[in-house]
């Protein structure tokens, strides 16, 4: 059946059914639309004595107009930036609707946005903002929250969103590595094939590593969840204390505190590590 607003025409054809004794139903099949949908209309605009269908055409017209949310016109500048925003993102291979989204929530003025703001800002379906909010949900770029007092769904951006796009990206290289050594392995490493995908292997290999940092980013990583629990305690943990709190093995944190202690750290954080290694 045929969604979608009634059009005029149609509701003269209401009007016309019901001063030829027709029910609901009946109408509802001429029209091809649901026997509610021809019900909700008429009992809206006055009931089947006095539905009239110009009357109820420009009543609905009015109302939709009314309800509609109203959001003031960006000025010039803000949204000329906020283009220039979300063109870079899409460029760098983010989809453009969510890189819209995301650039309403790195601007505003709130920490947070609901399903509705966005869709009066930016001027878009609900559809095509429930799937951006999917895609960067799914990237880990934003959360939402909800608010019980309106029932409504807050959508907040990460704090760390810029490192979550980084490590998506570098997953992505990470990805195509994996298939390429894949097929290197199915093809053979002396085939034309074999070659070619060896190369695209080590291009990728390499530019993961490049983009996590080598494999001493995730020790420094680890050194510096450590600073984070010794400020939620207030004070330096022994290894063993803080491999309690944070669940990790005994050798893990040891690892951090004697290796990260001295690599891309501001000397306060390293003299902090140091004395948790003592």
């Amino acid at each position: 059946m045929p969604g979608g607003r009634l059009t005029q025409q149609e509701r003269r054809s209401i009007a016309a059914g019901l001063s030829e004794g027709l029910g609901y139903a009946e109408i509802a099949r001429q029209l091809n639309r649901p026997t509610s949908t021809i019900s909700r209309e008429i009992a809206r605009n006055g009931g089947a004595r006095a539905y009239r269908a110009d009357h109820a055409h420009y009543a609905t017209s009015f109302r939709a107009r009314r309800l509609r949310p109203q959001s003031p016109p960006p000025s010039g500048d803000t949204h000329q930036y906020a283009e220039r925003f979300a063109a870079i993102m899409v460029e760098g291979g983010v989809p453009r609707m969510a890189a819209r989204v995301l650039v309403q929530l790195y601007t505003a003025e709130s920490r947070s946005l609901t399903a509705a703001e966005l869709v009066s800002s930016l001027h878009v379906s609900p559809a095509s903002i429930s799937k951006a909010i999917g895609y960067l949900e799914q990237v880990g770029m934003l959360h939402r929250e909800a608010d019980p007092r309106r029932r409504l769904q807050h959508y907040v951006m990460a704090e760390d969103v810029w490192q979550k796009a980084w490590q998506a990206s570098s997953r992505t290289n990470e990805s195509w590595a994996g298939i390429a050594a894949e097929g290197v392995e199915l093809f053979g490493a002396d085939s034309p094939a074999g070659r070619r995908l060896a190369l695209m292997a080590d291009f990728f290999h390499q530019l993961a590593d490049d983009m996590s940092g080598g494999p001493g980013f995730a020790v420094i990583d680890d050194a510096l969840t450590i600073l984070a629990a010794y400020r939620e305690a207030g004070r330096v943990l022994d290894a063993d204390r803080v491999a309690a709190v944070l669940d990790w093995p005994v050798d893990r944190i040891k690892t951090a505190l004697d290796v990260a202690a001295v690599a891309r750290l501001s000397p306060e954080q390293r003299a902090v590590l140091a004395a948790g290694a003592e």
